[in-house]
């Protein structure tokens, strides 16, 4: 019998999902814009992203068979149209700029730090396609030290906010007199910056998938979301408070990686290699999660017929081709353009979080319409439901994110990346329901026939001989 993970595991999957590379850049440009009163938005989003966190476990309560995906929620709820822009939106697009900014990243740190000699594009190029062929040997090379790489990260992020903190560092601290002032302070101005702070939660939901692993997964599913939530809130905040005594807050602002600055201000050059070490870390396992999941997210959309057969399709390692080259070429493509630094690494992750913005708000009125549908649903807690309120609020702050995502020319540049994308999904999905498909757009499938068919597939699984 296969022994079930226990809450410590579940939180170290959120976990680590979450914590990527880009989490330190954003978090080093929101201090720089707003000093330690970045606090604030960060305060916001961690109540939001747990207001989240009940639409989920609702959803994993009332469909508990099926793998967890944005796409199969609003299937049910909103029809297939929903489904394929959510999927397309929150999986596959945001994961394409998100990752095509770790790999710039990697290239950056490592050319700054080991690598002079070597061109950033050259680097990022390379470890690009050394992750490719490690997925292509169906080789997941994180999987079996997974708590490890979490407890690294997170120790380390620990470790340097203490350091910081309590300026305990080698360096320099920036006195009070030093330090500049922050360019945002009005409450409206610090609430505006959620936004920013939203990408530092984003994809508590990951944890869903192992739910079937785990002990009591109806107790432990919401409460590793919320504990999850809570640790990385603590970690971030103080982390970030702890940036300011080494860096004047202009200098964090304007500096292509904060982070790096950062560390080799507080610790020279000791500071550079460890937060070179993290970053480093967490871009490669952020990427190498993303080459791997994403390409079977498309697999599973080819097996429910929302995207293309050849998407399915997969090698004699049980790796989806056409997935991972598309995926592939997309980041190659964004990296030799230019494009992740012409357009600026945050303004990129900006784009994506207006996508993953755009699903959350999408699964909410999922959850709405499924109560009106199916009041009497099993496995959903009737206490935490508190009339609509949670979903509401959150459908409210995803506007309200969305709107202000940014200031100025910045801001029309990040509506034009997802006004344009958004559109080729919509009228993708559309093409390919009623003109390919000849299936009506709206159609919602019966959620008690989906639960029949995922529990089906998972017995069906138990039996096969591995």
């Amino acid at each position: 019998m296969e022994k079930k993970l226990g809450l410590g595991s579940a939180v170290s999957v959120c976990v680590g999902l979450i914590v990527a590379t880009t989490c330190l850049l954003l978090l080093g440009q929101g201090v720089g814009l707003a000093g330690k009163g970045f606090i604030i938005p960060l305060f916001i989003v961690f109540v939001l992203s747990s207001l989240l966190a009940l639409t989920f476990s609702e959803l994993h309560g009332m469909m508990p068979d099926v793998e967890g995906g944005l796409g199969q929620y609003t299937l049910v709820g909103l029809g297939p149209v929903a489904s394929i822009v959510s999927n397309l939106s929150a999986y596959v697009i945001t994961n394409m700029l998100a990752a095509s900014v770790e790999m710039a990243m990697c290239g950056m740190v490592l050319h700054q730090t080991v690598l002079p000699m070597v061109p950033t594009l050259l680097i990022s190029l390379i470890i690009l396609v050394l992750l490719v062929i490690v997925n292509l040997m169906g080789v997941d090379i994180f999987a079996k030290i997974q708590n490890i790489t979490v407890i690294l990260l997170i120790g380390s992020f620990f470790l340097l906010g203490i350091i910081s903190f309590f300026k305990l560092g080698t360096g320099t601290v920036v006195t009070a007199a030093e330090q500049t002032k922050p360019v945002i302070n009005t409450l409206s101005g610090l609430i505006s910056l959620s936004a920013l702070a939203f990408w530092l939660f984003i994809g508590i939901e990951f944890v869903i998938p192992i739910a079937k692993s785990l002990k009591n997964p109806k107790r432990n599913i919401p409460l590793a979301m919320i504990l999850s939530l809570l640790l990385l809130f603590g970690v971030q905040s103080l982390l970030g408070a702890g940036m300011t005594n080494y860096v004047t807050l202009d200098a964090l602002s304007s500096a292509e990686l904060p982070h790096m600055l950062f560390a080799t201000n507080m610790l020279g050059k000791v500071g550079g290699y460890w937060m070179a070490f993290v970053t480093i870390l967490a871009g490669v396992s952020t990427i190498n999660t993303v080459l791997g999941s994403v390409t079977r997210i498309l697999s599973g959309m080819a097996e429910a017929e929302m995207v293309p057969s050849v998407f399915s399709k997969k090698n004699k390692k049980d790796t989806p081709i056409a997935g991972l080259a598309m995926l592939a070429i997309v980041i190659a493509i964004n990296l030799i353009t230019g494009f992740t630094q012409s357009s600026g690494l945050t303004t990129l992750l900006l784009a994506a979080s207006c996508f993953w913005l755009s699903s959350y708000i999408l699964v909410n009125i999922s959850v709405l319409v499924l109560r009106k549908r199916y009041p009497n649903a099993s496995g959903r807690n009737k206490k935490l439901t508190l009339g609509g309120i949670p979903q509401l609020i959150c459908i409210a702050g995803n506007i309200f994110m969305i709107w202000n995502i940014a200031a100025g020319d910045t801001r029309i540049f990040i509506y034009k990346i997802f006004g344009v994308i958004l559109m080729v999904m919509f009228a993708y999905a559309v093409i390919w329901i009623k003109i390919i498909k000849k299936a009506s757009l709206f159609a919602c499938p019966d959620m008690m026939e989906i639960n029949k068919v995922a529990l089906m597939k998972e017995e069906q699984a138990l039996t096969e001989p591995a």
